[in-house]
């Protein structure tokens, strides 16, 4: 397969002030041909899935985001880590499942609590599913139920030697649980379950408070000057 690449125009970025972005973006023609084999060579390359579209950052003057993966196989959770998987152990996982009324309605709750400066406000289940869905491969979907009320989910796609998250959104009033952090450390075991030597976390940009949870998981790589860069010892 010849692949084959488009730049976007200059726009906005949606996480820096004053800074501008691109996109490099696979060309439509060549999406028809994809693969989830042709993915993971370039997700290795730094590139990230939006519905059938393959893109990475391409700026002209700025290279804060960085693609971080997590070493599946070496990780070991943290002391505040290993709190959040004690403090959630009644949570019960279903893989699969549809985004139905009540997963739309959580997603809705947690849009409308916590990212309402984000590019997803005002919440549109219907365009959300279309994002994280796929015509040549089938994400997964992570589903955490207490006494069956719906609390958290996570979208990943599982290809052959990566996991990568897509999105979570839990309940935004159950910030006690600390979710998001429960659901990236139960990817990672999910992973280590299926052989799996890397979970990707998308980008990082280290001016952005918002993502800086992602650097937490250790031991991890980025994708900088295109190759990947283990993290520095303190």
């Amino acid at each position: 397969m010849t692949m084959q690449f488009g730049l976007t125009s200059s726009a906005p970025c949606g996480y820096l002030p004053d800074q501008q972005e691109r996109l490099a973006v696979m060309v439509e023609d060549a999406q028809q041909a994809t693969t989830p084999a042709h993915y993971q060579l370039l997700l290795e390359r730094g590139f990230r899935r939006s519905h059938n579209d393959l893109y990475r950052p391409w700026c002209d003057h700025c290279q804060a985001c960085q693609s971080l993966r997590v070493d599946v196989a070496g990780f070991q959770p943290s002391r505040s880590q290993k709190r959040v998987l004690a403090k959630n152990q009644d949570l019960e996982l279903t893989i699969g499942g549809k985004f139905g009324a009540e997963q739309q309605a959580l997603f809705c709750d947690f849009i409308n609590q916590r990212h309402q400066d984000g590019a997803m406000y005002p919440p549109q289940p219907d365009r959300f599913l279309d994002w994280v869905s796929c015509d040549w491969l089938d994400p997964v979907w992570l589903q955490w139920h207490s006494n069956e009320t719906l609390v958290a989910v996570a979208v990943c796609d599982r290809l052959p030697q990566a996991l990568s998250a897509m999105y979570t959104f839990f309940d935004p009033a159950q910030s006690q649980r600390s979710l998001g952090t429960f659901c990236v450390l139960k990817q990672l075991e999910l992973a280590k379950q299926w052989q799996i030597p890397w979970l990707y976390l998308g980008y990082q940009i280290d001016d952005c408070q918002k993502m800086n949870y992602k650097a937490k998981f250790k031991p991890n790589e980025r994708y900088i000057g295109n190759r990947w860069e283990k993290e520095l010892k303190s």
